[in-house]
């Protein structure tokens, strides 16, 4: 779906997106750039700067205190 930008640099975000993002009236929405390229809209909080994604939130969570080297079989 396109959209035309207006003279202040808005455009009206299409209802099945303002739906799909739980947004209403008011609402903060945050807008990056991935690396393809493409702009990426998300509501504010959710996830963008200053938040971790969810592989970003786990590393570093393992409880298990071994190293590598520790892990790799025996010969005996």
């Amino acid at each position: 779906m396109a959209a035309k930008l207006t003279s202040k640099g808005q455009v009206t975000i299409p209802k099945h997106v303002r739906d799909a993002l739980g947004l209403t009236p008011g609402s903060s929405i945050e807008f990056t750039v991935n690396a393809a390229g493409e702009v990426v809209v998300v509501r504010a909080g959710a996830w963008g700067p200053g938040k971790q994604d969810r592989f970003e939130r786990a590393l570093g969570r393992a409880d298990i205190p071994w190293r590598t080297n520790q892990l790799q079989p025996s010969t005996k």
